[in-house]
């Protein structure tokens, strides 16, 4: 009886140690990889190029050249397309998936029109020309990143060159006359950037901006005498393509 204890005890003491043994011994689980994540914060500059289009405004206020045939109050509006391309130059800052930054832009213009005037005054020979040349921006952008995609808005200050021009030179009163003016405005815009590398990034953007009145004085030299004229670019709108170059910044690693 007391050899069958002794063996009992020995089975018993033999499986609890294999049972201590099958609960210290765990799989072994693998870590999960790093997710590639792009980052863009950092300094970028680079260039765009597309399409404009300006709306533009001119109403006379006074008049009392002989070769002017406008009256207070008439004038004309007209719409010109063209080509806009310049250069970008801004700083990002990232938080997550939230893009923060700062832009400044500046651009040339080819949008411009004339008009003959066949409305208003006796003589219906003054032809007016019109252009807005070149424009700046400084704004503010913000954005959603979607790994290597930005989605942004952006809005701020928009400055634009314009010119308006008159010339009659139909006998018996003829002259002519311009003035170039600096319109101060606002803009905002919407845009999409891919990263296509860590430091280079290409993308689509579309702008509005809006422009203050300015005062044309058109009489050349008839002046004294006044042909004056309240003009604007009322908007252009402006649709791009963009190519930066982001210095640092690589992609950064998440678990």
């Amino acid at each position: 009886m007391k050899k069958i204890a002794i063996a009992a005890a020995a089975l018993m003491m033999g499986s609890m140690s294999a049972s201590a043994a099958d609960l210290a011994a765990r799989p072994y689980t693998k870590a999960p990889a790093p997710i590639a994540v792009y980052n863009w914060g950092g300094f970028y500059i680079g260039g765009n190029v597309g399409g404009a289009w300006t709306n533009q405004e001119w109403v006379n206020t006074a008049n009392t050249t002989a070769f002017g045939d406008l009256a207070p109050g008439q004038g004309f509006r007209q719409r010109g397309t063209g080509i806009i391309g310049g250069g970008q130059i801004g700083y990002n800052w990232q938080a997550s998936n939230f893009v923060f930054g700062l832009e400044g832009t500046i651009s040339g213009l080819d949008t411009r029109g004339s008009v003959l005037n066949n409305v208003f005054g006796a003589g219906l020979d003054d032809v007016f020309s019109w252009r807005a040349d070149w424009m700046a921006t400084i704004t503010g952008r913000a954005g959603i990143a979607v790994n290597n995609n930005l989605f942004y808005v952006k809005g701020g200050w928009a400055g634009v060159n314009n010119r308006l021009a008159v010339s009659d030179t139909v006998p018996a009163n003829t002259g002519s006359g311009s003035s170039t003016q600096w319109h101060n405005g606002w803009t905002v815009g919407a845009g999409w950037e891919y990263g296509i590398t860590a430091n280079w990034i290409v993308g689509l953007e579309y702008d509005y901006s809006a422009f203050e009145t300015k005062s044309y004085q058109l009489a050349g030299a008839a002046a004294p005498a006044v042909y004056t004229f309240d003009a604007k670019p009322r908007d252009i709108q402006s649709a791009v393509v963009r190519l930066s170059y982001k210095f640092g910044g690589p992609v950064v690693a998440r678990y």
